[in-house]
This record gives C-alpha cells, sequence and structure tokens, in this order.
C-alpha cells in the first residue's frame, strides 16, 4: 500500500490572492455600504455606493497583487540569472558552495561533497535555486494568476454583502449586513483554514475579528455626517 501526504505548502500562492481578495470585498464594500447607510441616504444612493466599491475595489486589488507579485517575480528571475552566471564562470566554488550547504545540513564532507556533484550534473541551477536561494517552484511568484483569483474573489466577496443591501428595508439595512458579512467572514476563514490546513477556529476568529472593527468605525464616521447633514 502506497502511503502519500497531503502537504499544503503548494497551495500558499493562490490561496493567499484569494483569501485577501474575498475578506477584503467583504469587508470593505460591508464597510462602505454601513458607513453610507449611518449617513442616513437613500438605499439607491447605499446600493450605487457599494456597486462603485465593488467595482474599483475588484481593478485594485488585482491591479496591486499583479504589480506586487510581478517585482517579486523579477527580483526572482534577477537572482536566478546571477546564479546562472556565477555558475558558468566558476563551478567548482558553486559545488564546493553547494556542499557546505549540505555539511550545515548535517551531512558529512565525503557525503555532501557526492550528492552537490550529482546534484550539480543534474540540475546546478535548479540546487543552487532551492538550496542557496531558497526559490522552489511550487513558491515561484505568478503575477497573472494572483490578479485573477484576488479580482475574482473580491468581486465574490464584495457580491454579499450588495445581495444582502439589495433585498434588506433601509431600517435594517446596517444590522443585517453587519451580521450576515461577519458570518460571510467566519466563512471565509473556516474555508481558507481548512484548504491550507491551519486552525478553523483561529483563522476564522482572526478574519471576524478586523472584519468587526472596521465595519464599526465606518459606522460611527457614517453617523457623524449624519447628525451634521
Amino acid at each position: 500500500m502506497t502511503y502519500h501526504e497531503a502537504h499544503k505548502s503548494h497551495r500558499t500562492g493562490w490561496l493567499r490572492a484569494a483569501v485577501l481578495g474575498a475578506n477584503d470585498g467583504i469587508v470593505s464594500t460591508a464597510s462602505l455600504i454601513i458607513g453610507v447607510a449611518a449617513a442616513n441616504v437613500s438605499q439607491e444612493y447605499i446600493l450605487l455606493t457599494g456597486l462603485a466599491g465593488l467595482v474599483a475595489g475588484a481593478m485594485s486589488m488585482a491591479a496591486g497583487e499583479y504589480v506586487s507579485v510581478s517585482s517579486q517575480a523579477d527580483t526572482e528571475q534577477a537572482d536566478l540569472e546571477l546564479e546562472q552566471q556565477s555558475l558558468d564562470d566558476n563551478p567548482e566554488f558553486e559545488t564546493a558552495e553547494l556542499a557546505k550547504i549540505y555539511q550545515s545540513r548535517g551531512l558529512n564532507e565525503e557525503l555532501s561533497k557526492t550528492v552537490a556533484e550529482q546534484l550539480m550534473l543534474h540540475d546546478a541551477l535548479g540546487a543552487h535555486a532551492r538550496d542557496e536561494i531558497g526559490i522552489l517552484d511550487a513558491g515561484r511568484a505568478q503575477p497573472i494568476q494572483a490578479a485573477i483569483f484576488s479580482g475574482l474573489s473580491f468581486t465574490i466577496g464584495a457580491f454579499l454583502p450588495l445581495l444582502v443591501a439589495l433585498f434588506t428595508p433601509t431600517d435594517l439595512l446596517i444590522g443585517l449586513v453587519a451580521i450576515s458579512s461577519l458570518l460571510f467572514l467566519a466563512l471565509l476563514g473556516v474555508l481558507a483554514a481548512h484548504v491550507g490546513g491551519a486552525s478553523r477556529l483561529r483563522g476564522s476568529l482572526r478574519v471576524t475579528f478586523w472584519g468587526a472593527l472596521a465595519m464599526t468605525l465606518t459606522a460611527f464616521v457614517g453617523s457623524l455626517f449624519g447628525m451634521t447633514g
């Protein structure tokens, strides 16, 4: 019988972008709706504001993730090119450097040299990228993937409180949007923790706390404008 360990770390790239996007979509849109509603404006104005926030936020998240992850990808590529140049110019030094890394991890001198020489013959750049620089194939920056996951997840997250606001009377809107959004956040925290193999309770409490704080502050600001209007 074959035993296989189901590791989760290969999911970190897209999972981070998806969770960040959905969390920001729920929190920012719900906070925006609650803040505007607290200023005692019409439901049409509230919905228009929420929809504008959804579109602007989704584009901002996608663009921000693309730019950020592209910068990371550029840095990784520059490191790989520098390492390849060093491998071409001084392979003996690079082999010795690799052997020292394995010695620091517990291999004896003879075995570390053998391993380093074998890996240099098999995939020199890959070995140095992994063991010297710390760049793993599973964790390589992927700007387009990050932008797509972030933008789509923001849109989905933002649509949830907007949908609640659409079918809720104005006098109940703040309470129902707040409660439903906290439930959405708690569910998101549980789902993200499950996919990532982390504590579901901790993941749920973490996103719910910050979401509640954001909505409370925007409701307070909106009520101030409502009182002065």
